[in-house]
């Protein structure tokens, strides 16, 4: 019969390998910066440019699979849940997409 050690033990690895940990870590860092942050003073609205810049940000982030630095971004800017799409992307920026490159 396992004990409760290892039952923690198997159970914080399959949450670390389903990427849940991680998550929770990265949701855990942004609420704490959200309360030491000063509750007084607003954010300056999310600008158009700001905000394509931010999703760029954001698409590299994911691409590279840095999931929860892209969560803590997505949290301090106010950027939308959803990411936007990339053809608006495409479309906004006025670029060419590269029909031999790797998509997120």
């Amino acid at each position: 019969m396992a004990t409760v050690a290892e039952l923690k033990a198997v159970l914080k690895d399959t949450l670390e390998k389903r990427g849940v940990l991680g998550h929770l870590r990265a949701k855990i860092r942004a609420e704490v910066f959200n309360a030491l942050d000063d509750q007084g003073e607003k954010p300056p609205p999310l600008s158009h440019e700001n905000l394509l810049i931010n999703e760029l940000i954001r698409e590299y982030l994911e691409f590279n699979k840095y999931k929860y630095s892209a969560s803590v971004l997505a949290a301090e800017s106010g950027q939308p849940a959803m990411p936007l799409e990339r053809q608006f992307l495409i479309k906004e920026l006025n670029i060419f997409e590269d029909s031999n490159a790797k998509t997120v």
